[in-house]
């Protein structure tokens, strides 16, 4: 889920444009903390990775391994137009995606084909995109009541049936079934361990917050689910140390109320005339 190279994306443009996702919607909040989203976006990675056909799609046809920073830059402004981006523009990006997706086949080691437009797929990579984010703001900032963790799923929908995850979950009672019915697909990897610690290592975040990368790592893997742990081999060594718990609260916190002007969620709320601080009074 990654937009095209190419110049900075203007979230200003153009003036009026709704996104896919109405700015009054818990998504435009959950989205406007950089903390959470890191950890969220890792706790994703790493389900993702668990799926066989995901991971090999992954690890043998992105940068990931050789450019693992440029990676995440790219997932990470794909996720802020999806969110945030005029809906023409984040529209054409998806559009983009799934061209680029197209031409994504082969074989995983055990010998099973893929291809990265598999709904089934594509489900997988969705709900737990969804998953991680909504997790990761529910431990480390504000816990979510159901009704809202239904909300997420149900927001996240207009924009997943465009990527062709038709069957994407709607709520968080389909995101359990989901789970459920994956189960068995879930394996461990090498991979994931080596994800890990390029997520620790990688120089991902600002310069002011490196020293807190491998903390953050080890609250994504704590906001992983214990079964899906205990499958891949994550034991509570690589979770977090009950006395970093409230450090990484204390840092989500502090990054809910930074206002930067030029952020992706302040852009939006001026591209629709709305006050600048509108998420968050």
């Amino acid at each position: 889920m990654q937009p095209p190279d190419g110049p900075g994306f203007d979230f200003r443009q153009p003036p009026g444009e709704p996104a896919l996702i109405p700015a009054d919607s818990l998504s435009w909040r959950v989205f406007k903390n950089p903390v959470s989203l890191f950890i969220g976006g890792v706790t994703a990675v790493i389900l993702e990775l668990a799926e066989p056909g995901v991971r090999s799609g992954v690890w043998e046809h992105s940068s990931f391994r050789s450019a693992p920073v440029r990676r995440l830059q790219r997932t990470g402004l794909a996720a802020m137009v999806t969110v945030y981006g005029a809906r023409s523009q984040a529209e054409a990006m998806i559009a983009g995606v799934v061209r680029a997706h197209d031409r994504v086949t082969g074989q995983t080691p055990a010998g099973q084909s893929y291809r990265a437009n598999d709904p089934a797929l594509l489900n997988w990579v969705q709900v737990t995109a969804t998953f991680g984010f909504a997790e990761a703001y529910h431990r480390y900032l504000r816990p979510l009541a159901g009704e809202e963790m239904d909300r997420l799923y149900a927001e996240a929908l207009p924009a997943a049936r465009l990527y062709g995850a038709t069957d994407a979950p709607g709520s968080e009672a389909e995101r359990q079934a989901l789970f459920a019915a994956m189960a068995e697909r879930l394996e461990p990897s090498p991979i994931v361990f080596e994800f890990l610690d390029l997520m620790r290592h990688a120089p991902a975040l600002p310069a002011a917050l490196r020293p807190f990368q491998a903390l953050l790592v080890r609250a994504a893997v704590e906001a992983t689910p214990d079964w899906v742990r205990g499958r891949l081999g994550l034991g509570p060594e690589l979770g977090l140390r009950p006395w970093e718990r409230p450090l990484v609260r204390r840092a989500c916190a502090a990054a809910d109320r930074l206002l930067l002007p030029s952020a992706a969620p302040v852009q939006a709320c001026l591209r629709l005339g709305l006050p600048a601080d509108y998420l968050f009074r």
